[in-house]
């Protein structure tokens, strides 16, 4: 797990005013997306519980439009870099690197989780441990939306992510994987991106009972 870990964080910590430059105005173009965070922070503001963690915030975009959605909402990333911009981009938020299998908050604490394609460089193997990690933060009742790249295939699919390597999942067995950590999934959104890989980009929201 270490090294796999070690490798993602010097590869995003080697691109970061480049990422950032592609992607913290991406949503403008993304309807889709920002649907489905809308929909997610809606569902979390009526839980009565606002706090969220951004997983995987890269730049802190996304942080920043959860915040501007009315939660209370804080970043977390692998990459010192990423959180070293995303201060610099949103310094009245608060960012802070962190591993996504040992999440620093407490047990139940969260109303709200967002793994926004920060799981997509988990080995299949590891993933289980990660989402269970997402579980044990939330309170009963609070949510997790999780974007991935999805495969029309029985099997996740390795490939070279522009970054670094990465994985799409088959949208069923990664259904499954929620179910099996704890949580109910009740909406999902599926649509081409035009990728020029032909993966489909997979949004999936689920709840914790």
């Amino acid at each position: 797990m270490m090294e796999h870990q070690d490798e993602t964080r010097a590869a995003y910590d080697g691109v970061v005013e480049l990422y950032a430059s592609m992607f913290a105005d991406r949503l403008e173009t993304r309807p889709f997306t920002r649907a489905m965070v809308a929909t997610f922070a809606e569902l979390v503001r009526g839980t009565g519980n606002r706090r969220t963690a951004d997983v995987g915030c890269g730049p802190g975009h996304l942080t920043a439009m959860l915040h501007d959605l009315g939660l209370d909402a804080f970043g977390l990333d692998l990459s010192p870099a990423m959180v070293g911009h995303a201060r610099r981009a949103h310094p009245a938020l608060r960012f802070e690197e962190a591993r996504m299998e040992a999440l620093p908050v407490e047990d139940g604490a969260l109303g709200g989780v967002l793994a926004h394609y920060s799981v997509i460089h988990t080995p299949p193997g590891e993933l289980p441990a990660l989402l269970a990690e997402q579980v044990r933060v939330l309170a009963p009742g609070g949510l997790l939306l999780v974007s991935f790249f999805a495969t029309d295939g029985a099997e996740p699919v390795r490939f070279d992510h522009k970054v670094t390597p990465a994985y799409s999942y088959p949208v069923d067995r990664f259904a499954e994987l929620l179910t099996g950590a704890g949580l109910t999934p009740f909406a999902r959104l599926l649509h081409d991106p035009a990728s020029e890989r032909g993966f489909l980009d997979a949004h999936l929201l689920a709840r914790r009972p």
